[in-house]
């Protein structure tokens, strides 16, 4: 009987699990289904961008998927049982059960409004594909528009700053005021909060800084010290939380919900359960917390593959650098930052700027593309052409 290997979601870290383990694991030992709850791959990077306008290719998953093997489901998770190897699943269909012998979970995480009455109700967030799109909608309604419509980011952390900066550009007939809970890039050099802060000042942005939002209302913001800032759309980036799936299923996990794992991103409490991406709480080399990235659900994910082709083949397995070098933050289509941390993830007195650190950003953004779309690098289609393994639909209930 073939092992099972189900891997939950098919963001960054869940798309490059599913296709380097079809690569390095045998098709005739081993069975791989990927659960999504679209049918398309989505640029997470990019989301700002899909706000602001601009069109962002989203290559569909079963074309991604052809040819390698992998079984594609799409379909939302509603559960899962790790004492009975059981994933809950929902769809257009009414959903089923999927049984596994190697869990990866890989489902990513979502905004957080950190309980701010009103968020959920009035502002808008670019942490998925939907919800981008819906404010992309609200801001066509303010655009061209006489009167000055007004857009508030909330949160100065890369996704507001990117978001922010982004639309002020996309988007100049529109005012864009940016709100930083403290000062704005605290954790970027000098030169790069300079950088930032000039960046702002092109693009007419308004920054107001050591601010905290009480509430949000329909058309205005509440701060803490008795601001209240008109808005017509606010946009809310303050921070990202995972689903409460992990917490439920019986997983140790963290106060905010992240599964523990070990060095090898195996669950400390469930052993054939694997985590990647922004559902893993994992140490770093630093002995800090790797935080929620891309670039960390690519390390977390490497690891996950090296650990789990180790157990299924006996061999050793090797330790993925846990580390996080810096931040490539866009600014608009022309400007960016790239600021690299020491081992302490302090940002280093020297950031590179301006169009080539754009540059170097839109090649991590298609190269991250071109690997998703090319999750086993064509390697082993003719392996499972050879095995004749089609691309089928996964069976609705557990084998």
């Amino acid at each position: 009987m073939k092992h099972r290997i189900v891997v939950l979601g098919a963001g960054y870290a869940g798309a490059y699990a599913a296709g380097t383990l079809a690569r390095r694991l045998s098709p005739a030992d081993t069975e791989i289904t990927v659960v999504n709850a679209e049918p398309d791959f989505v640029q997470r990077l990019r989301l700002h961008q899909l706000a602001a306008g601009q069109e962002i290719e989203a290559p569909q998953l079963a074309d991604v998927f052809a040819g390698t093997g992998i079984r594609l489901r799409v379909a939302r998770v509603t559960d899962v049982d790790p004492e009975r190897h059981i994933v809950a699943v929902a769809d257009a269909d009414g959903g089923g059960e999927l049984g596994y012998d190697t869990l990866v979970y890989a489902l990513g995480s979502h905004g957080a409004d950190h309980g701010v009455p009103g968020v959920a109700e009035h502002a808008f967030d670019i942490a998925a594909r939907p919800t981008a799109l819906r404010l992309r909608k609200r801001l066509d309604s303010l655009d061209g528009r006489d009167g000055g419509r007004s857009v508030l980011v909330v949160g100065d952390g890369l996704t507001g700053i990117e978001t922010a900066t982004e639309i002020a550009e996309s988007r100049p007939g529109l005012s864009v005021t940016l709100i930083a809970r403290g000062e704005l890039g605290a954790p970027l050099s000098t030169g790069a909060r300079g950088h930032l802060r000039r960046a702002c000042d092109r693009l007419g942005i308004t920054v107001w800084e050591n601010t905290r939002v009480e509430a949000v209302e329909a058309t205005r913001v509440l701060c803490a010290d008795g601001t209240v800032l008109a808005s017509d759309a606010t946009v809310w980036t303050a921070g990202f939380a995972v689903a409460p799936i992990a917490a439920t299923s019986g997983l140790e996990v963290t106060g905010n919900g992240r599964i523990v794992v070990d060095r090898t991103m195996r669950s400390v409490s469930h052993p054939n359960v694997y985590a990647a991406g922004d559902s893993a709480y994992a140490i770093g080399d630093n002995g800090q917390p790797l935080p929620m990235s891309c670039a960390s659900a690519g390390y977390t994910g490497r690891q996950a593959v090296d650990a789990i082709v180790g157990h299924l083949t006996g061999r050793e397995i090797a330790n993925t650098k846990l580390e996080y070098v810096g931040n490539h933050i866009s600014l608009g289509r022309a400007d960016g930052i790239l600021q690299m941390v020491d081992g302490e993830a302090e940002a280093k007195p020297k950031y590179l700027g301006g169009r080539k650190a754009a540059r170097i950003k839109e090649g991590i953004l298609k190269m991250s593309l071109w690997a998703t779309s090319h999750p086993t690098f064509g390697l082993p289609k003719r392996k499972h052409r050879l095995a004749a393994a089609p691309n089928v639909p996964a069976e609705k209930s557990a084998a």
